[in-house]
């Protein structure tokens, strides 16, 4: 497993889970790995789609015995340089 970070977002409604959960990923290397620790219900929809949107890999989801869901998520490639990321004039 490459290194990587956890973000504990217990207690926290969407979309801060992941915001929260954007926020590491950007700061870590392609393929590396980011563990995030939520209790939102929204988060077993908004983890998944962001992963889908964003070019990550959900690799895993698992509940915990504390009711928080556990969602293992590897870190997708660096944006193509043809590709425009920021739609500002």
């Amino acid at each position: 497993m490459t290194a990587g970070a956890e973000i504990d977002a217990r207690g926290l409604l969407c979309p801060l889970p992941v915001l929260r959960l954007r926020k590491a990923l950007l700061s870590l290397s392609p393929g590396a790995r980011a563990v995030l620790i939520a209790t939102d219900p929204a988060a077993i929809i908004d983890v998944p789609h962001f992963c889908a949107e964003a070019g990550h890999r959900l690799l895993d989801m698992q509940d915990r015995p504390d009711g928080a869901r556990a969602y293992t998520v590897q870190r997708g490639p660096d944006p193509s340089p043809d590709i425009q990321t920021d739609m500002t004039p």
